[in-house]
């Protein structure tokens, strides 16, 4: 598990190797990942969008971009979590995944950036 805190904002983010399999007859690789998002800020929050940068081990690179996570944008009282799943697919065994989130504070009524630590995304099959 990786974590990282931003002004007040916990993220924390575990991941698993999903499988394989082919699609347009290229072998893919899955992987999923559980993101828990934590206040520990003494202001309420809300989560407005999400940046990703996905790279793989081809150096591949893909820029995510959109409205909340999992079609929510989650308001968060001080204590409060939220956690979701999400996955991607790789055409390489190894990868890793970093971004951010663009958040409101209510209290202070100014837009902030939540920062998503590095991740690395490796199937077992191909570790040493």
């Amino acid at each position: 598990m990786v974590q990282q805190v931003t002004s007040g904002i916990k993220i924390s983010v575990e991941t698993n190797f999903e499988g394989t399999f082919y699609k347009n007859y290229k072998v893919h690789f899955a992987f999923g990942y559980k993101v828990t998002i934590e206040n520990q800020s003494k202001d309420s929050v809300q989560l407005h969008s999400r940046h990703w940068k996905i790279l793989d081990a081809l150096n591949n690179e893909e820029i995510i971009e959109g409205e909340g996570v999992i079609g929510k944008k989650p308001v968060l009282k001080p204590g409060e979590k939220h956690t979701y799943n999400s996955g991607c697919l790789l055409t390489s065994p190894f990868g890793a995944m970093q971004g951010h989130y663009n958040m409101v504070n209510f209290t202070k009524a100014n837009k902030f950036k939540v920062y998503i630590p590095s991740f690395k995304l490796s199937a077992p099959f191909a570790l040493n």
